[in-house]
């Protein structure tokens, strides 16, 4: 990774400003987090099973439905404790969940899709039990947090394959990429 884990999280941090308040907002309703984490898995994992690809991808061996939907619930409420205030422990465990999406193959077409539908699944829960937009602004802003993380695993993973087979340095490789995004 070009970038440690926690330098990662404090430019993207930055970058959606993620304030104090936003955390704040968030640890004060982590209670409320983990109560409707298991419906926002139900509702997850029924978004996702609708396409052909991620369906295969989700039931592709025993038990992994279940243990996916265990993990979604566990997420779900790391993104209103922050673990460690959002620190170190908070990106690397990110990271590895970055990770673990390129290991099983679920590419950013289907992520990116995927954290909008939970974006908009916890607005109408939120509407519906009558939340403040501020927790809505402040999950949206973790929530892209968390999909910047799989999406540079992605880029890592890919990038670090292609400098390994090839020889190739980093900076031909980035060359290459420029070079070839400016021919599209």
């Amino acid at each position: 990774m070009a970038l440690s884990a926690s330098q990662m999280m404090e430019k993207v941090v930055q970058r959606v400003n993620f304030t104090t308040d936003d955390q704040q907002i968030l640890k004060q309703q982590a209670d409320w987090g983990l109560r409707v984490a298991p419906e926002m898995a139900d509702a997850f994992y029924a978004y996702l099973g609708k396409d052909t690809e991620m369906s295969t991808i989700l039931n592709a061996s025993e038990g992994r439905m279940h243990r996916l939907r265990e993990t979604f619930v566990q997420w779900f409420h790391e993104m209103f404790t922050g673990i460690d205030d959002w620190g170190e422990a908070y990106a690397e465990r990110r990271w590895k969940i970055g990770l673990a999406h390129v290991r099983i193959g679920i590419y950013p077409e289907h992520v990116v899709p995927a954290m909008a539908a939970i974006v908009q699944e916890v607005g109408v829960k939120l509407r519906a039990e009558g939340c403040s937009d501020d927790l809505q602004t402040a999950l949206s802003k973790i929530c892209m947090i968390d999909l910047a993380f799989i999406e540079q695993a992605y880029i890592e993973v890919s990038s670090a394959a292609v400098l390994r087979e090839t020889g190739w340095s980093a900076g031909l490789f980035k060359r290459l990429v420029v070079t070839g995004a400016s021919a599209m």
